[in-house]
Order: structure tokens, then C-alpha cells, then sequence
């Protein structure tokens, strides 16, 4: 069994682009500038966001947070979406993830401009990335192909079944594992909540991507010998005997299905560490986009 450390990986590709920074501030060009706008006190929002200010701070990138209460009106928010639209200092944005319930989602991430939406989000983008355009791709799913292709894992030909349909995840990596490229050229099934047969689908799988937001969800005798195993999920579980009160896992239970799995992606150390770095890759894209045309 190989582990798929995204830890180390995302370490190596903020190095990368820490050089890519610097040689751009060598030059008196601006640095890069990435921002995020954080609605209410959700502690695991309020995690990856200080996650991302401490990546851009060891790469050289420029980092923003606007922070608004949880009651803000969406009126409110699409009106701060405008303000970094036409902020010229400002390179690309997210807003994060989940928004409160009086807040329509889908009408926010549309209001952002695609050329900054480093988020990948945007139907536009969405749209690019269906057709091979340049775009920029969900930051997760950017991860897990950053990972597949630099531990050159064989992806041409092979059965991938990616567990779960979100428009965040599952849907956008079952795109890209499919589509004519390196990596990619795989035949995907796309599972969910109501797939028939998922156990015996499951077994079928060269490249497994779990995505269902379910901790444990994937058993050992739902993976096939040597197979690669990538699990997206991060959950909190509350432990008393736990230092800190709780531990962390993902959609696979890892101590089983690691002896059965040729490759295997740790949680925490995995996917949301390259979540992080597809993240800065996306703001580098967009500066170079927008200045080097």
C-alpha cells in the first residue's frame, strides 16, 4: 500500500508557486491577491479560511478575508460579490461554503466574475471545464487530479466510480477522470444515494473517489485488492478520550481498507491539503490570465 500524502505533495506545490511569486515582486509586478468572504462563525469555515490566509502568507500571495454576520441579507452579500468584482487589487475570490439559509446560493455564485471565480463554481466555469476550455476548476477536484497525475497514477483505461454527485466534487471529478487527458481517459460511474448494487459497483473500481459525505461509509470488502482509494470526506467525531475532544475521518475506514488498497489518500494529510494548494493554483492562473494576455 502507498500513501497518497497530499500533506507533503501540497508542500512541494507551494514551493512552486512561492517561486512563481517571487520572481513576479522581483519583477515590481503586483503579488498575487487572493480574497474571501466569510458569512457567520461556522468553526469549520473559520478553519479552512485561516488554512488558506496561513498557505498565502508561506507563498507570497496576498490575502483578504470580508467578514459579515449570519443574518446579512442576500441583497447585503451580492452587493460585497459586486465590490470585489471591480476591485482591481483583487486577482480572485470565493465565497465560503455553507451560507445561511435566507441566502440563495446558486444566485451568489453566479454574481461572481468568472475571471476571478478561483472557486470554480460558476456555471461559466463549470461550463469551460465541460468542453476542455480554459477555465478554472473546482478546487477539490483540481486537488485530486493534481495528485493522480503527480504520483503518475494510471488512469487511462480504468474503471473509476466516484461515490457521491455533488456540483462541488463528484460531478466535476467524474468529468475531468473522463475526459481526453492526462489523467483522465477513464470510464467513470458516477454513484449516489439511490445506486442499486453499490457494494458490487464499488468492487468493480480501479480508481475509487469517495465522496459522500458519510464518515466510515466505504468498507473494505466494498474495495477491490489494489485498487486506488481517494476519500474526500473530513468529519469531526466527538472523542472525550481524544486530546482535543474529537478526531478526524473521512467517508473510508482507513485502518481496513488500507490493507486491501494499492494507493490510498489519508484524512487528515489527503485531499483537503491539496484542496488548499488548488486553491492558490487557481489564484495564479487568475493573475497570469489577467495580466500576462
Amino acid at each position: 500500500m502507498v500513501l497518497l500524502d497530499g500533506k507533503s505533495l501540497a508542500a512541494e506545490i507551494k514551493e512552486e508557486i512561492k517561486k512563481e511569486t517571487a520572481a513576479i515582486i522581483d519583477r515590481g509586478e503586483k503579488a498575487p491577491h487572493l480574497a474571501a468572504i466569510l458569512v457567520g462563525e461556522d468553526p469549520a469555515s473559520q478553519t479552512y479560511v485561516a488554512s488558506k490566509e496561513k498557505a498565502c502568507h508561506e507563498t507570497g500571495i496576498t490575502s483578504s478575508v470580508y467578514k459579515y454576520p449570519a443574518n446579512i441579507s442576500e441583497e447585503e452579500l451580492l452587493k460585497a460579490v459586486d465590490f470585489l468584482n471591480h476591485d482591481n487589487e483583487i486577482d480572485g475570490f470565493i465565497v465560503q461554503l455553507p451560507l445561511p439559509p435566507q441566502i440563495n446560493v446558486e444566485r451568489i455564485i453566479s454574481a461572481i466574475d468568472p475571471a476571478k471565480d478561483v472557486d470554480g463554481f460558476h456555471p461559466e466555469n463549470l461550463g469551460k471545464m465541460m468542453t476542455g476550455q480554459q477555465g478554472f476548476v473546482p478546487a477539490t477536484p483540481l486537488g485530486i487530479m493534481q495528485l493522480l497525475e503527480r504520483y503518475a497514477i494510471e488512469t487511462e483505461g480504468k474503471h473509476c466510480v466516484v461515490v457521491g454527485r455533488s456540483n462541488i466534487v463528484g460531478t466535476p471529478v467524474s468529468i475531468l477522470m473522463s475526459r481526453k487527458a492526462i489523467p483522465g481517459n477513464a470510464t467513470v460511474t458516477l454513484c449516489h444515494s439511490h445506486t442499486q448494487n453499490l457494494g458490487e459497483i464499488c468492487r468493480s473500481a480501479d480508481i475509487l473517489i469517495a465522496a459522500i459525505g458519510k464518515p466510515g461509509f466505504i468498507k473494505a470488502d466494498m474495495v477491490k485488492e489494489g485498487a486506488v482509494v481517494i476519500d474526500v470526506g473530513i468529519h469531526r467525531i466527538p472523542d472525550e478520550s481524544k486530546e482535543k475532544g474529537y478526531f478526524i475521518t473521512g467517508d473510508v475506514d482507513f485502518a481496513e481498507v488500507s490493507k486491501k488498497a494499492g494507493w490510498i489518500t489519508p484524512v487528515p494529510g489527503g485531499v483537503g491539503s491539496m484542496t488548499i494548494v488548488a486553491l492558490l493554483m487557481n489564484t495564479l492562473k487568475a493573475w497570469k490570465m489577467k495580466y500576462q494576455k
